[in-house]
């Protein structure tokens, strides 16, 4: 994948675990400076400042950002940090805006990841430039999306790119505002060798309980920071009070996580070498086992041809996966791990049978 800068390489004096902490919207001048002077009464200085000046709302009539005045009043953070500021754009109006107020970095919200139309409209706004930009992830779990709005700002010439994940829209799952679906970051990760990306646990949880185990979550799974929405009265914001800490409370989180380094730039040790080393072995010998099972697999369906039978015969699956997890949870593995895996083995099983009973088809030999 495409080379582009890590955040130590932005020029703005970032290193280690990147921590994003501010309001979820600039509200007023004195809201702003009270949550930094908040922030160095308890010695809890971020990275870097955020605040929302432009918000988008699913309905009109609510609290859609300050606008343009809430871009002077981020000068109060510069005076009394001394940090970086961050902010989200969502068009090309809002580009230009950051860019004349020197808004050091900029982050494409999960509302416009989603529209390529609109990403790309943002990058044309950025040619030339060489602010750094953050993309959250779309609102629904596409990895293609959300390669996509990166891809697009690269480019352009952008290449101070970091992700942030967010979460992601799941109408069923009620334990999240947004599903974390981690699966999504670390293959993001994958896909372009390098990416960092910060977690937004405010969104995730969408409430202040909890964000402390979904950003431990967030390191644990090798994520490169935390972007955590601080209020200095956060039950009085004027948007999403329920997700807000206050400036002592984010100290508090950030106290109690136990961040951790990945390998990246180190060599693992001699010990964890070997372990990986056993793992590797034994990832061989369970292929070989699979490649063994699914030969027998064709057998069974060059069977079914003979004999006419249907590839999905539902009393045998369902012996199958009852009977394999019961032995995969008495082994230590989880259910729903073992419903899983059964499952893919099973789709696989049955295209390999119906690829068997289709070499007997009267279409496919005249074919």
């Amino acid at each position: 994948m495409k080379d582009h800068l890590q955040t130590s390489e932005w020029g703005l004096g970032l290193e280690g675990h990147i921590i994003i902490a501010g309001p979820c919207s600039a509200e007023t001048p004195e809201q702003v400076e009270k949550v930094c002077l908040d922030m160095k009464k308890e010695n809890i200085i971020p990275s870097m400042f955020r605040a929302g000046i432009w918000k988008p709302r699913t309905r009109p009539g609510s609290f859609e950002g300050i606008g343009e005045d809430g871009l002077k009043w981020m000068e109060i953070v510069r005076n009394h940090l001394n940090i970086p500021i961050t902010t989200e754009v969502g068009n090309t109006a809002h580009v230009e805006l950051a860019l004349k107020h020197n808004v050091d970095v900029l982050w494409i919200g999960a509302r416009t990841t989603v529209n390529p139309f609109a990403v790309q409209e943002i990058a044309e706004a950025l040619r030339g430039t060489d602010i750094p930009v953050m993309v959250k992830n779309p609102m629904n779990p596409d990895l293609q999306l959300w390669l996509g709005a990166l891809e697009r700002l690269y480019a352009v010439g952008i290449h101070k790119l970091a992700a942030i994940h967010r979460g992601f829209s799941d109408a069923y799952d009620k334990r999240f505002r947004n599903k974390p679906n981690w699966s999504m970051p670390i293959h993001l990760k994958r896909e372009w060798k390098g990416m960092e990306v910060i977690n937004d646990p405010s969104h995730i949880v969408g409430k202040r309980e909890g964000i402390l185990e979904v950003a431990q979550r967030a390191i644990n799974f090798g994520l490169d920071g935390l972007m955590i929405e601080t209020h200095h009265d956060p039950d009085n914001a004027w948007s999403d009070a329920k997700q807000q800490v206050t400036p002592a409370q984010l100290k508090e989180i950030l106290s109690k996580i136990d961040f951790k380094k990945t390998l990246d730039k180190e060599k693992p040790s001699e010990k964890l070498h070997d372990l990986r080393s056993a793992v590797d072995h034994m990832d061989d010998q369970l292929l070989d086992l699979l490649a063994e099972r699914f030969a027998v697999i064709d057998q069974i369906g060059a069977h079914k041809r003979e004999h006419k039978l249907t590839v999905f015969q539902a009393d045998r699956w369902k012996q199958v996966m009852d009977s394999r997890t019961e032995k995969g949870v008495k082994k230590g593995l989880s259910e729903k791990f073992m419903k899983e895996l059964l499952f893919s083995i099973h789709e696989e099983s049955v295209k390999r049978q119906e690829k068997q009973l289709r070499a007997g088809d009267p279409v496919d030999k005249k074919a």
